[in-house]
């Protein structure tokens, strides 16, 4: 029983001294502690107009939610299927699980390794000649105990840089999650403009295949000649195969729409409201640019892989000093079953081994170096990437102030177009022109109805880029 306790008081003594060795150790690690590098934040956004920047305040319209932006209520159903049906989605939400078993491996690499084996063999030999019959047991159980001390720091600063990781994958999610949603508007206000091409191109095909009645009607009577009647069918034929194309067009984006909501090719049903009733405010708060650092995904992922880059240069420096690990194997071993864990069956034996590397050819510079290369190399991908964010901030709002102008000088076109064509057709019906003047009014009226479509969706998609490169669109 003496041995027995000796045994069991000596692991216990080992043990504690490992615990306050470890604690001792826990405080040294090499390599820089991160510190955010300084960035050239411009104290307002390029593209406010003078009573903008003169308002500006820390609202944003990034800060909004998705839906609040955009009130379309079958525009906000398939931005939610989307972001659970979506395929790019779903991959990076797998790889933030992915990143999580990351650092759970790297933390592992922090603790001691502990394992137990047994051995049991037995023996029995008959009587031979002179040699008697004996039989022999033999039990062996140990335990293995090793832990390499992390006293530069080595484990501590991988699992920092996989941390890091773990966030940037998951900023990176979010990213995914925002670009989502603002595809989804952007082809779904597309298909929505090619909707009205649509409606307007059917109605021009109906009026001008009464015009085309009417000019058969007074080339029959000899009023007029068949110049005039096949000008009115160039018009009717015109129409008819802006309405094929446009179709065609329609049936791609549904594909393109079904694609981002997860689902399969296909139609796009129902739809919700048409392009002019969609609502946009005529100014956009952009609120203040340092915001933007703390709001946009790709920012921030970017700022995490810097972390991670960082905490691998602790790594690398590592490598230089001493490797010291321990390792331990108490255990019992008796001839007989009966007596294997006994006082006098205990064995146990400690040791402690450490590596410095003398010569590695360069290696170890080499790696240190690399570390500090990439480093250098994620710091100027944050500083790249938030001067891009700034970009995208300052042509968005230059898109949405242009645009809107553009719309309203196209409204007062197709506005001019229209009564031209109503003027040239009174004037055609009554006798006192051709039908070229006709012919040219009617296809310059097309023409602005189409073009003031498009204003309206290069509108909508601005404040949709607006909203994206204000950070929005990831909040949930």
């Amino acid at each position: 029983m003496n041995r027995r306790f000796a045994f069991f008081r000596c692991s216990r003594f080992f043990s504690l001294t490992l615990c306050a060795l470890g604690l001792f150790l826990a405080g040294c690690t090499v390599g820089p502690n991160y510190k955010r590098p300084n960035t050239d934040v411009p104290t307002a956004y390029r593209g406010l107009t003078a009573e903008e920047a003169a308002s500006a305040s820390t609202q944003s319209l990034g800060e909004e939610k998705w839906w609040e932006v955009f009130q379309d209520e079958q525009l906000q159903k398939m931005i939610r299927t989307a972001l659970q049906q979506n395929y790019d989605a779903r991959i990076a939400a797998t790889r933030v699980l992915e990143a999580q078993e990351q650092v759970s491996l790297a933390r592992a690499n922090q603790l001691p390794t502990v394992s137990v084996s047994g051995t049991g063999a037995g023996l029995r030999n008959p009587a031979t000649g002179p040699i008697p019959s004996y039989t022999f047991n033999y039990g062996r159980v140990t335990a293995n105990a090793a832990w390499d001390l992390d006293f530069w720091g080595k484990y501590r600063r991988a699992t920092e840089a996989a941390r890091a990781n773990l966030l940037a994958a998951d900023w990176a999610r979010q990213e995914v999650s925002a670009t989502l949603v603002a595809n989804v508007a952007a082809a779904y206000f597309q298909l929505r403009e090619l909707d009205l091409e649509l409606e307007i191109s059917q109605k021009a095909l109906a009026s001008r295949k009464e015009s085309l009645e009417l000019t058969k009607t007074l080339e029959e009577h000899g009023i007029n000649s068949i110049l005039d009647v096949r000008q009115a069918e160039q018009l009717v034929y015109t129409a008819g195969a802006d309405i094929a194309d446009l179709q065609r067009r329609i049936g791609q984006q549904e594909d393109l729409l079904s694609t981002l909501l997860g689902n399969n090719p296909g139609p796009i049903t129902p739809r919700g409201k048409e392009l002019i009733d969609q609502p946009h405010a005529p100014m956009v708060p952009a609120g203040l640019p340092s915001a933007l650092l703390e709001r946009r995904p790709d920012i921030r992922q970017a700022e995490e892989l810097m972390v991670a880059a960082n905490a691998r240069i602790g790594v690398a420096r590592a490598a230089y000093f001493p490797d010291i690990s321990l390792t331990a194997q108490p255990g019992f071993l008796s001839s007989s079953l009966t007596g294997l864990f006994s006082g006098s069956a205990g064995l146990w034996t400690f040791a402690g081994t450490v590596t410095q590397p003398i010569f590695e050819g360069g290696a170890l510079r080499s790696n240190v170096r690399l570390a500090q290369a990439q480093q250098q190399e994620a710091v100027l991908t944050y500083q790249q990437t938030i001067q891009g964010a700034f970009r995208d901030v300052s042509d968005a709002l230059i898109a949405y102030q242009q645009n809107q102008e553009f719309r309203g000088q196209q409204e007062l076109l197709a506005r001019a177009a229209e009564d031209a064509a109503q003027l040239s057709g009174k004037r055609y019906e009554a006798g006192t022109t051709n039908y070229l003047e006709v012919l040219t009014n009617e296809t310059n009226y097309l023409s602005a109805d189409i073009g003031l479509a498009q204003a309206r969706l290069n509108e909508i998609l601005a404040l949709v880029q607006i909203y994206k490169a204000l950070g929005g669109g990831w909040l949930q």
